[in-house]
């Protein structure tokens, strides 16, 4: 449904300002009706990505259909399929639920029996039955949202684009705007694809793609993602982290890796993780502040494929500027 081919944004430099690469030849495909997340820090070239396949901004090279069409050929015909949901808010805060939802109505010709009924339709699974008079701003970030997904869905998209959508929702309204828009995408079977930084939001999706510099380092199910990682994984905190680390290399033969502030032993299995803990504790005890075992998620597949393309220190660093 959604097909990028060799995809290259490139922003042009000055005298004062390099030429950035925010995309490099990218290539992707989400199938009709699945639910994908695409993740990355910031300037991993998310955002870039998201003006492109909204037709807000041209692409240095390459090409994106969206249900079969061209968007740069025949953006009318995208357009007509397409439903965005900004990261910014697009509703007016000042005018009502009922008006921005007309707006909304009119935009798109709507009008009569016929906005009723989808109007009804697009409403029928929000919280927001009893407040269509009252003004946007003084609704809470959840229901906000709640707001912003109904008038997008008023028109049926097949598919539906959505830029970190959960930004400044308390988990409550999280959880609840993400349950709702699984139950939408299933029920209606419309292709998603959402970006996301916070990984907690991508194990119930159908798959992840993780960039980073412009490039797709990952993409498959979070299952698959995880088993790249092992069924499970050593994680010690230590009072010298990068000379625990060479010692355990030299000594033990491990291959371990530093990442932030932990030496990680990863791609162990069942069973495997227990008796290299006792290992390391019977050699290196002193040394060792806190040491775990744990199952990988999706955070510790990110730092596992991303820490591959750049330095270790270079990601501690991006690490703490983007909260992961």
């Amino acid at each position: 449904m959604i097909r990028i081919d060799s995809l290259t944004h490139v922003y042009p430099g000055s005298r004062k300002v390099p030429a950035r690469v925010a995309i490099s030849d990218l290539t992707l495909a989400v199938n009709e009706g699945e639910f994908v997340i695409l993740s990355g820090p910031n300037g991993s070239g998310k955002s870039s990505l998201f003006r492109i396949l909204c037709g807000m901004a041209l692409p240095t090279s390459g090409r994106v259909s969206i249900g079969g069409f061209d968007l740069f050929a025949e953006p009318a015909r995208v357009r007509a399929i397409l439903g965005v949901v900004f990261q910014s808010p697009a509703v007016d805060k000042h005018l009502s639920v009922a008006e921005n939802i007309a707006i909304h109505a009119d935009l798109y010709g709507l009008s009569g029996a016929g906005f009723r009924k989808l109007r009804d339709e697009a409403l029928a699974w929000t919280d927001l039955g009893d407040r269509l008079d009252q003004k946007v701003e003084t609704l809470s970030g959840g229901l906000a949202r709640q707001v912003e997904l109904a008038k997008v869905l008023m028109t049926n998209p097949k598919v539906l684009l959505l830029d970190e959508p959960t930004t400044g929702l308390d988990p409550v309204s999280r959880r609840s705007f993400l349950d709702a828009l699984h139950r939408l995408q299933q029920t209606r079977g419309m292709t998603v694809l959402m970006t996301s930084h916070v990984f907690a939001e991508a194990d119930d999706v159908d798959r992840v793609a993780i960039m980073r510099q412009g490039k797709l380092l990952a993409y498959d199910s979070p299952t698959a993602l995880k088993a790249m990682i092992g069924t499970e994984m050593v994680v010690i905190h230590a009072r010298d982290t990068e000379g625990l680390a060479e010692r355990l290399r030299a000594d033990m033969g491990l291959a371990v890796r530093c990442i932030g502030d932990e030496v990680r032993l990863e791609e162990t299995e069942n069973g495997e993780s227990l008796p290299l803990l006792e290992k390391i504790l019977e050699r290196y005890r002193p040394d060792v502040l806190t040491i775990s075992i744990k199952q990988p998620g999706l955070d510790d597949v990110f730092v596992h494929v991303t820490s591959k393309a750049v330095p270790d220190h270079a990601l501690a660093l991006d690490l703490k500027r983007t909260g992961t």
